[in-house]
């Protein structure tokens, strides 16, 4: 019966245990987690201080940049404290929260996208409309409904996962607590566990996707019956940001959870892990920034006031 005891800690082995490779890669996931505060924060603050971004769009993007910014939190300080530590253990109940968060705050970020493509929907075929159709009380309720998936869904993965026994080791070989790794270090039955993943986070991808998708070719019709060429480049414009995180987000997580523990290879997991944990919270701000003229506005409208 000793065997199947609750563990009290586990022990995160990391990405490596070459001394050299440790120091290489603490440098720059300082540097990547820096980003993304730096570029998150800053994003939410110039949405909430500028009064030409008060817009349902911005809106939206700066609850996206509060998930990524959350969710690498919960993963990133611990993970850079660990290159060096000695001990790099974490309680039982610090690492059920640890995914608890990481798993809401990436679900929420992952409707997101498919509220995001609405909102993009709904401004694009009727902006005479806009205002009116996308509301301040429709937008609280769609970030109240996104918020309240993630805590319910995270929830239940939490539950299931940190209710098996874990008898055969508690080393976890990753660099924080994620359900594959947790799996495979279970003494219990997982098909349940399993079949979870499969469908409640199935669900969850199904309904971003089909959202995302049934949107845009409703943008697309939208942008054919336009006479302007160049009406239709900057609609289009508009919508390309949004479209490169839909595909780099959706397509490494369909990569990361959507494959049989069977197929599970830790090398290589890592590496995703640590793309969609801290490369993408990074990415997302820039790619907002960079591709958008209000926010590049915004900012030249910052930067003027603060050098003079």
């Amino acid at each position: 019966m000793e065997n199947y005891s609750i563990p009290t800690e586990f022990i995160l082995l990391g990405i490596t245990n070459d001394p050299e490779l440790k120091v290489i890669l603490f440098v720059l996931f300082f540097i990547i987690y820096l980003v993304i505060l730096i570029a998150n924060l800053g994003m939410i603050i110039l949405i909430r201080i500028d009064p030409q971004l008060h817009l349902p769009m911005y809106f939206f993007l700066s609850h996206m940049s509060f998930c990524d910014l959350c969710y690498s939190t919960a993963v990133g300080p611990k993970m850079l404290v660990d290159f060096f530590a000695k001990d790099t253990s974490i309680s039982f109940t610090g690492c059920a929260l640890q995914f608890y968060f990481f798993c809401s705050f990436v679900d929420a970020d992952c409707l997101l996208l498919a509220v995001m493509a609405f909102d993009r929907y709904m401004a694009i075929s009727n902006p005479l409309l806009y205002t009116v159709n996308m509301s301040s009380r429709i937008c609280y309720l769609l970030i109240a409904g996104v918020y309240m998936v993630g805590i319910m869904d995270a929830l239940v993965h939490t539950t299931l996962t940190f209710t098996l026994s874990f008898c055969k080791s508690n080393k976890i070989n990753h660099f924080f607590c994620d359900v594959p790794p947790l799996l495979l270090i279970s003494c219990s039955d997982t098909y349940v566990n399993e079949i979870v993943i499969f469908t409640v986070f199935g669900f969850i991808e199904m309904v971003t996707i089909s959202v995302v998708l049934i949107s845009y070719c409703y943008i697309i019709l939208s942008v054919f019956k336009m006479h302007s060429t160049e009406s239709r480049y900057k609609t289009f414009s508009t919508c390309t940001s949004h479209l490169t995180a839909v595909t780099i987000f959706q397509g490494t997580m369909l990569f990361m959870y959507f494959r049989p523990t069977s197929a599970y290879s830790l090398a290589q997991d890592k590496m995703t892990s640590l793309f969609y944990t801290l490369v993408i919270p990074m990415l997302n701000p820039l790619i907002y920034s960079f591709r958008n003229k209000d926010v590049k506005g915004a900012l030249g409208k910052l930067k003027k006031k603060i050098c003079s």
